[in-house]
């Protein structure tokens, strides 16, 4: 069990929306010339090294105009096709209640919509239109660490504390049960650096989360009641 004190619940949380939001803009499309001029500042390599991830491999010899267009391609041939490609998308890899086959805008994606407007939280998915794209579904738990961010820093130590229970049940419900398998089908299918790399850390990223929004759940739930 971890032992977080409060004044660093904040600080826990925003270091995960972090990661969140960067793997959310890694799986949206294709790497811009602008992510990748941050991914290469000093400051944002530091945060990549924390997370046990070097880039030097994906940047030695290798201009940023040819790598833009390499990972072009290589986003392309994962993801969209034509051809035999991976999707980005929860509903093709969970398997559907009661026998559906698995499709697009299948029983998945109505389930992940109703959970994040039942949470109240809107993801602007503009390149798909589909909640349960991987990268939706990571914006979405950015927004709502970034929300418990704030309560913890704003003393509201309730409204942290079911944050935090959203947060866990849906990953229970929907990150947990296809991100890893996503994620092996990938390395899988890459030789390119860039995805094998990212695609590690995030299928590391969600057994350490696992772990966690179930320690800091409990902590948040023992500190409520201590201080009832």
């Amino acid at each position: 069990m971890m032992d977080t004190p409060r004044n660093d619940m904040a600080e826990m949380a925003t270091a995960r929306a972090n990661v969140y939001g960067l793997l959310a803009d890694v799986f949206r499309e294709e790497p811009s010339d602008s992510l990748l001029s941050n991914l290469r500042d000093p400051e944002f390599s530091g945060a990549l090294h924390a997370l046990s991830l070097s880039l030097d491999e994906v940047f030695d010899n290798t201009s940023q105009a040819q790598l833009v267009e390499d990972l072009a391609l290589e986003f392309t041939r994962l993801f969209i096709g034509p051809g035999s490609h991976i999707s980005a998308n929860e509903s093709m890899h969970v398997e559907a209640r009661f026998g559906e086959s698995n499709a697009f805008w299948g029983p998945q994606t109505v389930e992940v919509k109703k959970f994040m407007e039942a949470a109240g939280l809107y993801v602007d998915d503009e390149f798909s239109g589909m909640p349960d794209h991987i990268s939706a579904e990571f914006e979405f738990m950015q927004r709502l660490l970034l929300e418990e961010a704030e309560a913890w820093t704003n003393d509201e130590h309730e409204l942290a504390a079911n944050l935090l229970k959203i947060e866990k049940r849906f990953f229970d419900e929907h990150l947990s049960q296809w991100v890893s398998n996503f994620c092996d089908k990938v390395i899988d299918a890459t030789s390119h650096p860039f995805y094998r790399q990212f695609t590690e850390v995030t299928k590391g990223f969600i057994e350490f989360e696992s772990e966690a929004l179930q320690d800091l759940s409990d902590e948040a739930e023992e500190g409520n009641r201590l201080s009832a």
